[in-house]
């Protein structure tokens, strides 16, 4: 369970991270509440999750999903150029967060 947690926080952590973008300095009421509501949840899922698992792999797959799902976000809605080298990273990201729940 502390994984499905971590997947989910790690979600929501590019939802945050998006719409902080989308706030515009939080001059924009929408995006700036699911930006708080988002990063609330995202560290409170992380936080759960850290009660399980290490605190270096959880932080890494977090942040690793967080990462690679707001940069694919932002070149599947146009936000961000797209290109096979960045695409590339990405699922190097993926497969890096994939060998730290192996190796766990």
């Amino acid at each position: 369970m502390p994984w499905v947690i971590l997947i989910l926080s790690g979600v929501l952590e590019a939802v945050w991270a998006t719409a902080l973008g989308r706030s515009e300095g939080f001059s924009k009421p929408l995006p700036t509440v699911v930006f708080v509501v988002g990063l609330v949840l995202s560290m409170a899922g992380l936080a759960h999750a850290m009660r399980d698992l290490p605190t270096g792999t959880a932080y890494a797959v977090w942040v690793g999903i967080g990462a690679a799902l707001t940069v694919a976000f932002a070149m599947v809605t146009g936000a961000e150029a797209a290109s096979l080298l960045k695409v590339a990273f990405i699922v190097g990201i993926v497969g890096c967060v994939v060998g730290l729940k192996l190796a766990h």
